[in-house]
């Protein structure tokens, strides 16, 4: 069999696999690497090459000091101001979106989201309006945002370095802004002042207060004399269960103490507030003989019988004190007194147990998240993540598609847009979410950062971009340097350094490119040139264009943009040479249309993340995607043809 051949069957198996996200992205590429090493469509000795290419430093590089500018208040200072727009929704896209697409220019385009999707929650939050109508907008802005520059996204990098192995020479930093430029203006227009129009309006659905209202499904269960979690620890009460049932807190001698933090064993007289729906409540009641709270009739009854047995008491006393000293009426006038006392009091203890019915939430330090592509949690159930004992997290509650989730917690599988609701000590939240690989969209309280370190880390980029711009050094190099003085400087703590790197992503590119040098040395990509050329021959070369570029879309909204521009690359390359034209609008058309997945929320990490915080469903991107998809294409060609002649 040809090799060829065998390179379509790799790469139509690696994309069918991408389609089915059964299994991670960068499974599936070191999947598709060791089999064509097996195959021999890559030498052995040549299989891990690929991450050490200059692309994948440059990916890991960029990642470090985007992270860098977060942790130094570079962006809490965009952030601020962005929250002071007003309630006009023009000015809350204009801001929004022009904000991540600045941004996404200048770092990574999911960092730039992810920094920004809490502040428009909060700002849709404090406006009482739909967040559904800002996140789509932020998400294809960030997109947007990234063509701009080399390293807006990965796909500019692997083309710069791809044109660099087939002229000698890489696209610099800013060759792309011409083009990028345009199209993310044009882009950003047509969002602001008619896209926005085709999202869906979920009227405030998707708002994490809808999502969760917490206090309306938390419950207060007492521990009894004869309850089988009665000297039981919180775990064995769960083994006990054979259910991943939170307990918020347990109540203890009226003080409260949180659930991931309670290691003792339950007694007698203990509240439980846990949240439970009906069938949880009756699991507890039948397993553990839990009862709800202090149950008022119980305690009504035991009231009255200590106040009859008081009441008793003192008339017997009083009696045999000086019972012939007083007149019939005395004594009747000493029993209504005595009466009237105890229906005060009575009535005292009844308005103190009223008071003590609410559920009281302050405190628990709960908060919202949303679940990354890349994270860790993906197709995998709480029980197999041992996300209490591994994190000390505790998982209140799933919401997916805007709606909360009525099943078991024990048997969601997690997707990536999920948002959940957890609970946790304060000081372990922010590294248990980011080892987890989840995105905090509880309110940011924002901060101006220390302001040495903010111009410290505005330095040192701008270095790297001289350093770049005047070819005093390779890209790769140029940013790698400027991560490597980040770290050392102390802008960005080492372990959050090795955090910020996306590791699937790095797997993804490092396994993937000799996959894609593969299409192009069996002949594979001559082929598909071949089949496009014989297609275009009666037609201008701007159409055979125009079909590179919309085949790149289209592959761009399946598979990971990255995957999409390592393929496109080497046809790219093959075209140009059967048209004797330059290869450069042709490697371009790949830049810009592998960057620009706007029809689903699986083509790119951005319109992921906003899926579940927006409430939006499979079928809502392509109503303002196809639009701006047109949108760019319209826009993008006759810039490239004009910046990068045939």
């Amino acid at each position: 069999m040809a090799d060829s051949t065998l390179v379509f069957i790799v790469l139509g198996l690696t994309l069918a696999a991408f389609v089915w996200g059964r299994f991670r992205y960068d499974l599936v590429a070191l999947a598709a690497l060791l089999g064509s090493v097996i195959l021999g469509l890559v030498p052995g000795e040549e299989a891990f090459l690929g991450f050490g290419h200059p692309a994948v430093i440059t990916v890991a590089a960029v990642l470090v000091l985007s992270r860098g500018f977060e942790r130094s208040g570079v962006v809490d200072v965009i952030a601020e101001q962005v929250l002071r727009v007003g309630e006009r929704l023009f000015l809350q896209l204009l801001v929004l979106t022009g904000t991540v697409v600045v941004l996404s220019g200048i770092m990574n385009n999911v960092g730039a989201l992810a920094l920004l999707l809490p502040v428009a929650m909060r700002l849709a939050g404090e406006h009482d309006a739909s967040p559904s109508i800002l996140l789509m907008p932020l998400a294809f802005g960030s997109l947007l945002g990234g063509l701009t520059t080399l390293i807006g996204t990965p796909p500019n990098i692997i083309i710069a370095s791809y044109r660099g192995s087939v002229t000698g020479e890489n696209f610099g930093m800013f060759s792309f802004f011409p083009v990028g430029a345009a199209v993310a203006l044009a882009g950003l227009a047509f969002i602001v002042l008619l896209g926005w129009r085709l999202t869906p309006k979920r009227a405030g659905k998707a708002s994490t207060e809808a999502m969760f209202d917490t206090a309306n499904y938390l419950v207060e269960l007492r521990v009894g004399e004869e309850s089988k979690a009665n000297g039981l620890t919180l775990r064995e009460l769960q083994q006990e269960l054979e259910e991943t049932i939170p307990v918020l807190a347990v109540v203890r001698d009226e003080t409260r103490r949180a659930g991931h933090a309670f290691f003792g064993t339950l007694r007698e007289g203990d509240i439980l507030l846990m949240e439970a729906g009906p069938e949880e409540m009756k699991l507890l009641e039948d397993k553990a003989g839990l009862r709800l709270g202090k149950d008022a009739e119980d305690e009504e009854k035991a009231a009255e019988e200590q106040e009859t047995k008081e009441q008793r008491e003192a008339e017997t006393g009083r009696a045999a004190e000086s019972d012939s000293e007083r007149s019939p009426q005395e004594k009747l006038e000493e029993q209504e007194r005595a009466r009237k006392e105890a229906t005060k009091e009575k009535q005292e203890k009844k308005e103190k147990q009223e008071e003590k019915s609410g559920v009281d939430t302050e405190g628990l330090q709960l908060v919202e998240a949303v679940v990354r592509n890349d994270s860790m949690m993906v197709n995998r159930t709480v029980t197999q993540l041992r996300l209490h004992n591994q994190f000390g997290l505790h998982l209140v509650a799933v919401a997916r598609d805007g709606g909360r989730l009525k099943q078991r917690l024990r048997e969601v599988r997690f997707r990536p847009g999920d948002v959940l609701l957890l609970q946790g000590g304060e000081s372990e939240l922010a590294e248990s979410l980011a080892t987890l690989g989840c995105l905090p969209l509880a309110s940011r309280n924002l901060t101006l950062g220390q302001p040495r370190m903010l111009l410290a880390s505005i330095a040192i980029f701008a270095a790297a971009i001289l350093a770049m711009i005047f070819d005093l050094l390779p890209a790769a190099v140029a940013l790698s340097l400027a991560a490597l003085v980040t770290l050392l400087v102390g802008v960005l703590p080492l372990r959050e350094g090795y955090q910020a790197i996306d590791g699937p992503v790095i797997v993804l590119l490092g396994a993937m490119i000799p996959v894609g040098e593969a299409l192009e040395t069996s002949g594979g990509a001559a082929l598909i040139a071949e089949a496009m050329l014989a297609w275009g021959s009666e037609w201008p070369v701007v159409v055979t264009l125009v079909g590179l570029f919309l085949l790149s879309m289209v592959l761009s909204n399946v598979v990971n943009n990255a995957a999409a521009a390592l393929l496109m690359a080497p046809i790219a390359a093959s075209l140009a040479s059967g048209f004797g034209a330059s290869v450069d609008p042709f490697l371009m058309a790949v830049a810009v249309s592998a960057s620009c997945a706007f029809l689903t929320p699986i083509g790119h990490q951005s319109n992921t993340l906003v899926m579940g915080p927006g409430g939006y469903r499979f079928g809502d991107y392509w109503r303002l995607g196809l639009a701006l998809s047109l949108v760019v294409l319209a826009v993008a060609i006759p810039m490239i043809l004009l910046v990068w002649p045939l």
